[in-house]
């Protein structure tokens, strides 16, 4: 199978943790919009979307899916959204789409987090994916010499502003072996939107297109 069509399983799949009537949150980029499409297939469809991005927001109000804004609700039952990497815990590196910071707004409001990802996705060790950050104009510079100390390379994502009109600096060179403690630390940093780190709020569940099919992979989150 292509890549296109093991993200195309992964976002039909994803519908059977959405109950029909209900609020859903949606995540952002090309796996996604598989899942936003096959929520537009439902018979019985959802009542709306909290949306994560611009782009998520346009693709679900052309399938004639409300959109509604976080402030307005107080918990999703469910949200789904891809990853640039998962480990063996559900720990994740999001942010390649430039989404990071609403992505974990949604993830807080959800009693559980669906990851559809392909299978390149999945990894030992978080890191080999740049590491995105979301942050204050200001603050660029000296974020970047605290990645330098820890041995990472920072650059500054070119021409990209996020939805909140903020830079993202990508960090290569990482080896995230306990993505929870990172998170902490680069939290703390003053000028910090949200680093795309999601230990906190790790995936739930996360649903791998294989070669073979769609893998089903469930995390402890104790």
């Amino acid at each position: 199978m292509t890549q296109d069509e093991l993200k195309a399983l992964v976002g039909q799949a994803a519908i059977a943790y959405v109950q029909p009537g209900s609020i859903v949150g949606v995540g952002t980029g090309s796996t996604v919009n598989h899942f936003i499409d096959a929520l537009g297939r439902m018979p019985v469809r959802v009542a709306g979307a909290v949306s994560s991005s611009v782009q998520s927001t346009a693709r679900l109000k052309a399938l004639g899916i409300p959109v509604l804004e976080a402030n307005d609700v107080t918990r999703l039952g469910v949200y789904v959204d891809g990853a640039d990497e998962i480990d063996a815990h559900g720990c994740m590196i999001k942010g390649g789409g430039a989404a990071l910071t609403r992505e974990k707004i949604c993830a807080d409001l959800a009693d559980k987090f669906v990851c559809i990802a392909d299978e390149s996705k999945r990894v030992d060790v978080l890191g080999r994916f740049p590491l995105p950050v979301e942050v204050i104009a200001i603050a660029v510079a000296q974020i970047m010499r605290r990645f330098a100390a820890m041995g990472g390379q920072p650059s500054v994502r070119a021409n990209v502003l996020t939805d909140n009109g903020h830079p993202i600096i990508d960090v290569r060179g990482l080896s995230i072996t306990d993505p929870e403690a990172l998170e902490r630390e680069i939290n703390q940093w003053p000028g910090v939107v949200s680093v795309g780190i999601f230990a906190r709020h790790r995936a739930d569940v996360c649903l791998l297109g294989t070669s073979s099919g769609v893998q089903t992979l469930t995390y402890d989150r104790d």
